[in-house]
């Protein structure tokens, strides 16, 4: 047990650590989305109001999801209209002494029932990412679920208003209900149809935990393992794995003493050499099976922006690959920046001037580091300015004045 005046302290990242674990058995024991999300709540609540006062418990995890799940229970029994869920009044009814029992005097009571309570996300993913869903819906679900996200930061990411995505949450989580959406890895015969989704989502969550949550990274990580554990001959999952793999890898070396650092400046010495190994190694796993997709393409474009010498010219021809398939601007963005170092910047700012992308601040950024190879003073001050102005972050912002003062 820790001791009381400490334990307060870890909460929130109790909270990054087991809400997605929490929340999927809650999901998978109670079948309904709004009541497990409420339950897991009230448990994160009264672990607030205790853990300072009583110590944290030696399995957080496993207190968390039995106080949520016997919460989830005694609202059921107030609620005697909801016939349907009556199943679970076989599970013995709590009491707030068998909750305190499991506080202060078992402190390993926890891991017993840890052991019984299956990990369930992965099922919890593929009912976000069912098909009746819209691609933005199933994404969002999972970040709120599964990532633990706030409506808020959620709507960040989509550049809708908080109420937008509120609502959009509501219906998704609506249909799953209707619709009788099944909790469950889908058969072999429909995983195709649904893996584009899963992995989207993925992704989405390792992009949010790169940013600055690291647990994300973490689990999206994890998540990516698994994914490739259950479908071994796809070779897009193994080509997201090795892209988040050789990302995370520099992951130390991105920052230092607060400030963003290029790639082209990072010190190598802090890169983790065995995620970079085993980030080869998936991708290799990748092209193996054939692997030609869009994740194995990034992942291969992330290979060579790990090598000592970066081959530019075939940094743009894998990118030149990406737009065919994914036909982003942002993608083309990227393409601008590789021509760019492999023919010079003009020939990468003529490609950077035709796209449609105002309201992207790595665009302006991206322009104005090319007008200012090309002794564009003014012009490029300009477009510093408007990336200050778009930056969503304080290091990110203070690598851009840095540029413009230096002009």
């Amino acid at each position: 047990m820790a001791r009381p005046a400490d334990s307060s302290l870890g909460l929130e990242q109790v909270f990054r650590d087991e809400w997605g674990r929490v929340l999927a058995t809650l999901i998978g024991f109670l079948g309904d989305f709004d009541l497990a999300e409420e339950a897991a709540q009230e448990a994160f609540a009264l672990a607030a109001e205790r853990w300072p006062r009583d110590g944290r418990p030696a399995n957080p995890g496993a207190w968390l999801t039995t106080t949520a799940r016997h919460r989830a229970i005694d609202r059921i029994r107030r609620d005697r209209t909801l016939l349907e869920k009556t199943r679970l009044l076989t599970v013995p009814e709590a009491t707030e002494d068998d909750v305190d029992h499991l506080d202060a005097n078992d402190p390993d009571a926890g891991d017993a029932d840890a052991a019984a309570i299956p990990d369930e996300r992965l099922e919890l993913i593929f009912t976000c990412c069912h098909p009746a869903l819209a691609l933005d819906a199933q994404v969002a679900l999972t970040l709120r679920t599964l990532g633990g996200l706030g409506t808020d930061e959620i709507a960040r990411a989509f550049l809708v208003p908080e109420a937008t995505m509120a609502q959009r949450l509501v219906r998704a989580k609506r249909k799953i209900k209707t619709a009788g959406i099944p909790f469950r890895v889908p058969p072999d015969r429909l995983l195709p149809e649904r893996l584009a989704a899963v992995l989207a989502v993925v992704y989405l969550i390792f992009n949010e935990g790169f940013g600055g949550r690291g647990e994300l990274a973490a689990e999206a990580i994890r998540l990516g393992r698994s994914l490739a554990a259950l479908l071994p001959d796809e070779p897009e999952v193994h080509g997201l794995l090795a892209l988040m793999l050789l990302h995370d890898a520099r992951r130390a070396a991105r920052f230092a003493d607060g400030e963003l650092v290029l790639l082209a400046d990072q010190d190598r010495s802090l890169w983790d050499a065995t995620e970079t190994a085993a980030g080869h190694a998936a991708l290799e796993r990748a092209l193996a099976l054939g692997g030609r997709g869009p994740y194995v393409l990034q992942a291969a474009i992330a290979a060579e922006h790990a090598a000592e010498r970066r081959d530019w010219a075939r940094i743009a021809a894998l990118y030149a690959e990406l737009v065919v398939l994914t036909r982003s601007p942002v993608v083309e963005l990227n393409r601008a920046v590789a021509v760019a170092e492999a023919r010079g910047p003009q020939a990468g700012l003529e490609l950077v001037d035709r796209l449609e992308l105002d309201d992207y601040r790595y665009l302006h950024a991206t322009r104005a580091e090319l007008l200012r190879r090309l002794g564009r003073t003014v012009e490029a001050r300009a477009s510093y300015e408007r990336a200050i102005e778009l930056a969503t972050s304080d290091p990110e912002r203070r690598f851009l004045e840095r540029r413009l003062a230096e002009l």
